[in-house]
């Protein structure tokens, strides 16, 4: 199933009577910025659900930045998107997110635990594989500090392929026209059900493109 619109294709990739989980696509906001943009993923759905009269609005459980793909929960309503939120406040929720990270990482696992602004932070990741000049990594965010997986990468002196914002692109060994970031899976109690909902997708075509690229 996926909701037609004028940016592109936005596939739905879970849907109950109180969840919607969508891909994002690299590009787009979920919701707007001070400079009030108006084309965010938030605002094509809840226009599409319009046009099919529907009553309910949608509302983001959580957020992915502009430059990054992949799963984001979406609730129809405002009481189960706070018991949502509470879920994601508590930990209950488990991220897993493939990033490639300029040059190579030494140890196969580890822990990054570094404060963000002054708050305690955590960020799990495993590798997945080496290529020459880049790791391609899993990686769990233990907490959710804002930009937590762009920062902590930077700050053990290995940045995402495609940081601009948290490193200066001349810099990079590797070029890429967006941050190589991409959210693709998550797994959770659902706070209605109580069922185990965990949904899985492929890495989008971009990045898919770019491990072709640099395949050895």
């Amino acid at each position: 199933m996926a909701l037609y619109n004028k940016y592109k294709m936005i596939p739905v990739i879970y849907e109950d009577d109180w969840l919607l989980i969508v891909n994002k696509p690299s590009g787009l906001l979920v919701i707007p910025t001070p400079r009030n943009e108006r084309r965010t993923l938030t605002n094509i759905l809840n226009e599409d659900l319009i046009k099919r009269a529907v009553l309910y609005r949608l509302h983001p459980c959580h957020r992915l930045d502009r430059e990054t793909s992949g799963l984001i929960i979406y609730a129809k309503g405002k009481s189960i998107q706070k018991k949502m939120m509470d879920e994601f406040r508590y930990k209950k929720v488990k991220k897993t997110y493939i990033a490639f990270v300029q040059g190579l990482l030494r140890q196969a696992q580890g822990e990054i635990r570094i404060p963000i602004e002054g708050l305690a932070a955590t960020t799990r990741y495993k590798i997945i594989e080496k290529r020459r000049d880049f790791t391609v990594v899993e990686v769990n965010p233990l907490t959710g500090r804002t930009n937590q997986i762009r920062i902590h990468f930077k700050r053990i002196g290995h940045p995402l392929v495609g940081e601009t914002r948290f490193a200066f692109r001349r810099d990079a060994v590797l070029k890429a026209k967006r941050v190589c970031l991409h959210a693709q899976s998550l797994e959770f109690i659902h706070p209605l059900t109580e069922k185990t909902i965990r949904v899985d997708i492929d890495l989008p075509a971009d990045l898919g493109e770019f491990l072709k690229r640099h395949a050895i």
